[in-house]
């Protein structure tokens, strides 16, 4: 019976939700650290030709959560049972939050997802193997992805920085987010929990791109 209700939640809330994306307003998610692996690591820390295992879809299309896990490695300290997300990657990116940082002793600068030049380098262990990776860590910036589809309907672009406005019980406005447009993506905005819990977000939370 729960699970029934919580599809037709899911149902009712996709359906406010198309109405309100063409007023400008965003779901919100939270993303907690993960890594994105590539072939050599997979094969180094799993086995040679490995597969991912997927377990759950993402909000984005094709993109998964799978059951492995690896620890992360620091000089001060380390995270363990750490998500891998699929598909494999051309090169490996471990995403973490300032507190995560701060736990494994690291100064971690804020990036863009993929521009990983110039990160700190992180070991990664699973399976009693260890990999150093001379660079990957980061702190994901702030960013939406949306459709080509929603952004036309909003006159944004590929690129362009916006505020976004959450009314939550403890209300804030977050600066200068990064939009990215694709025809691959699925309108939906991501911050890291440190980001979350500033402003107690919950579930399906709605927040209001405001341009800049």
């Amino acid at each position: 019976m729960t699970d029934q209700i919580e599809k037709i939640v899911d149902i009712i809330f996709e359906k406010i939700y198309a109405r309100f994306k063409r007023s400008g307003y965003i779901e919100i998610e939270a993303s907690g650290r993960h890594v994105h692996l590539s072939r050599e690591v997979i094969d180094k820390l799993f086995g040679e030709d490995y597969q991912l295992t997927n377990i759950k879809a993402l909000s984005q299309p094709g993109q998964f959560v799978s059951k492995e896990r690896v620890s992360l490695i620091g000089p001060k300290g380390q995270l363990h049972n750490v998500v891998v997300l699929g598909p494999e990657r051309e090169k490996s990116q471990i995403e973490v939050s300032q507190t995560d940082a701060k736990i494994l002793g690291i100064k971690v600068p804020v990036k863009e997802s993929g521009k990983i030049q110039g990160t700190p380098p992180v070991e990664i262990s699973a399976n009693g193997k260890i990999v150093n990776l001379n660079e990957g860590l980061l702190v994901a910036e702030r960013h939406i992805h949306m459709s080509t589809a929603d952004a036309k309907d909003l006159s944004l672009r590929d690129g362009e920085r916006v505020d976004v406005e959450v009314n939550t019980d403890r209300p804030m406005v977050f600066k200068d987010v990064n939009l990215r447009v694709s025809d691959n993506f699925d309108t939906y905005m991501h911050i890291d929990y440190d980001e979350a819990n500033a402003c107690n977000l919950t579930e399906k939370t709605l927040g209001l791109i405001v341009k800049k």
